[in-house]
């Protein structure tokens, strides 16, 4: 969590706007596997690089309280406007300096933020602040194995992504490897014996080729194209729009494609 890329506000608010919520399948992966390794109660998740609180909020009402943490304010400040969770607090800070006592929380998560981690410090702080037989579930999905589908013409609209991501290559940072990697080296530094990694979890959903264009501009490297030409990132974004309603045959942004996203999932407790 020592990179800045998500601290500016207007990314914050696109960040808020059209990340994915992590599903109801990974979700009860993660619970099934706390439930049986540690069982109740559940008193305390943290959920670290939380953003903009999607992946706290589905953590809410499962646990007695729940401790977003993110490094940007900006983003904690969109997180903090959402209503209804009563239970959640939101917290500036870091995964490698924890501001929580030895052994005290339940479960520890990281929504497609821990290959932003340093790794060697975040493990030791983990092992640290988890309770005897707390768990640890850092998730993420694949972006290049995401398929669209729309009538005839899938492969065309996954084409169109592929040239976007060739496009923003050069602003990708080395960390994003690390999260196409599904996590891997960190799974392997984990010093838990009991540790799992689940690499593919296949879930369909929805999504408009509005907040397909919208999640598309929460990317961190699109963020620094956006940085370096603001014009041309905007055209980018614009002549996406227009080749995705093209290849489709549609005039409205709000028409409905379908999406096969593939989540991974590294599962860990700490011993008695």
């Amino acid at each position: 969590m020592a990179y800045p890329l998500f601290e500016g506000k207007n990314h914050a608010s696109v960040y808020q706007k059209y990340r994915f919520t992590p599903p109801d399948e990974v979700k009860n992966i993660i619970l099934q596997y706390l439930d049986k390794k540690k069982g109740q109660p559940h008193v305390l998740a943290v959920d670290l690089g939380c953003g903009t609180g999607q992946n706290s909020r589905i953590l809410a009402p499962h646990f007695q309280e729940v401790v977003g943490m993110d490094i940007s304010e900006c983003q904690l400040e969109e997180a903090r406007a959402v209503p209804g969770y009563p239970n959640i607090t939101y917290r500036k800070g870091t995964a490698e300096e924890l501001p929580f006592q030895d052994g005290s929380v339940d479960l520890l998560t990281a929504a497609s933020a821990a290959h932003w981690f340093d790794q060697s410090r975040f493990l030791a702080e983990a092992s640290r602040v988890l309770k005897p037989r707390g768990c640890m579930a850092l998730l993420g999905y694949s972006d290049p194995n995401t398929r669209l589908r729309y009538q005839g013409c899938g492969e065309r609209l996954n084409h169109i992504c592929a040239e976007v991501r060739e496009v923003l290559m050069p602003y990708t940072n080395n960390q994003v490897s690390v999260a196409e990697g599904k996590l891997e080296e960190l799974f392997t530094a984990i010093p838990f014996t009991d540790k799992e990694r689940i690499e593919r979890i296949k879930v369909n959903s929805s999504i408009s080729v509005r907040n397909l264009v919208g999640f598309i501009e929460s990317w961190s490297m699109f963020q620094g194209y956006k940085k370096k030409d603001p014009q041309a990132a905007e055209e980018l974004l614009l002549n996406t729009q227009k080749r995705f309603l093209e290849e489709m045959g549609v005039k409205s942004a709000d028409t409905e494609i379908k999406q096969e996203l593939e989540y991974f999932c590294v599962l860990a407790s700490k011993p008695q």
